[in-house]
């Protein structure tokens, strides 16, 4: 893709585990380290990273020469999501070959500007989207967004399987809501269950990049546009968040250049 190196999708096999809560603070965390970065939300039907990212309801994308949409810029990140082409408010009650020709338009027409990473953060499930992404752009890698709970991990590995079988390499899981922490009495409680993470890890041969706690914190700074990157930059959350940015972006640049050499000789 056009002003784009390296595009990297957050998935998860179903809704509510948190997938765009870690897409939008790992995109602010591998800005925070240097990087130019972009997230396009993918979720047509349920589009929330313009909320979480701050922008106002009814902001419109410009338009640039050649049919492009220029990209709304949040937090220094640049942005596109179908919140900025429609009233939220209102359902999207289209078929499948609609969402999927919006999905393609926003992915094909959108002027990125330089970036080094283009985060999109994909809706839950294994299909038309997700198909559309593999077959259209080079993906260089997936991160997969898990709760510890058993039935998260019945559809997390269904994630996996779909990137395996078209050729993206899974990066590695975080596994959210991991240890519930009562910030009035400290006391801590696995709510979703132990280790799921580490299973899931273990049994497709990847790693966990990081585990999240379920905290009030960080719902609150999504749900007001100032996510916990950038709200709390020293907290343990963004320091979770940095250490998840740094593998993102070690495992990219390291499978780039594991790639096919040729070689001459005389």
């Amino acid at each position: 893709m056009d002003g784009v190196k390296y595009i990297v999708a957050v998935a998860s096999g179903k809704g509510g585990v948190g997938k765009s809560t870690v897409t939008v603070n790992l995109a602010l965390a591998l800005s925070a380290q240097g990087y130019r970065v972009g997230v396009l939300d993918a979720d047509i039907y349920g589009p929330s990273q313009a909320q979480m990212l701050g922008v106002k309801e009814g902001v419109r994308p410009q338009t640039a020469e050649g049919n492009k949409f220029l990209p709304l810029e949040a937090h220094g990140l640049q942005a596109m999501s179908m919140a900025f082409m429609v009233n939220t408010r209102e359902a999207m009650v289209w078929r499948g070959p609609m969402v999927v020709g919006a999905f393609q338009q926003m992915l094909t027409q959108t002027q990125w500007d330089n970036l080094d990473f283009l985060l999109i953060d994909m809706p839950p499930g294994t299909g038309d989207i997700q198909l559309t992404l593999a077959q259209k752009v080079p993906v260089s890698g997936a991160v997969i967004v898990t709760t510890p709970q058993d039935i998260a991990l019945l559809d997390a590995r269904k994630g996996i399987e779909m990137f395996r079988k078209v050729n993206v390499p899974v990066l590695g899981v975080v596994e959210n809501m991991s240890l519930y922490h009562c910030e009035n009495c400290g006391h801590e409680a696995a709510i979703f269950g132990t280790g799921g993470g580490d299973l899931i890890a273990e049994e497709y041969q990847t790693t966990v990049l990081g585990r999240l706690p379920l905290t009030l914190s960080i719902r609150e700074l999504a749900d007001s546009g100032k996510p916990s990157v950038v709200s709390e930059p020293d907290s343990s959350v963004s320091q979770t968040f940095a250490e998840i940015a740094r593998q993102v972006a070690q495992s990219v640049s390291a499978s780039e250049s594991d790639g096919p050499t040729i070689s001459f000789s005389e």
